[in-house]
C-alpha cells in the first residue's frame, strides 16, 4: 500500500469521525436525557476533536511525493 493510498484511508476516518460526531450530537441533544445525553455528547465532542486532528494533519502535510 502506498503512502498516498494510506493517507486517503486516514483521511476517510477522520471525515467519518466528523460525521459521527454529527449524529451523536443530534442524538443528545434530540433524543436522550440525564447522564445518557452527557456520556454521549462527551463522546461525540472527542471524536469532533479527533477528526478535526486527522483532517487538519492530511491537509497540512501536503501531497504525497
Amino acid at each position: 500500500m502506498s503512502a498516498a493510498e494510506l493517507k486517503e484511508i486516514v483521511s476517510f476516518i477522520g471525515i467519518g469521525l466528523l460525521i459521527m460526531a454529527i449524529a451523536l450530537i443530534q442524538l443528545a441533544r434530540r433524543k436522550l436525557s440525564g447522564i445518557f445525553s452527557l456520556i454521549v455528547s462527551m463522546l461525540a465532542y472527542v471524536c469532533l476533536v479527533v477528526g478535526a486532528l486527522i483532517v487538519f494533519y492530511v491537509v497540512i502535510s501536503g501531497p504525497t511525493g
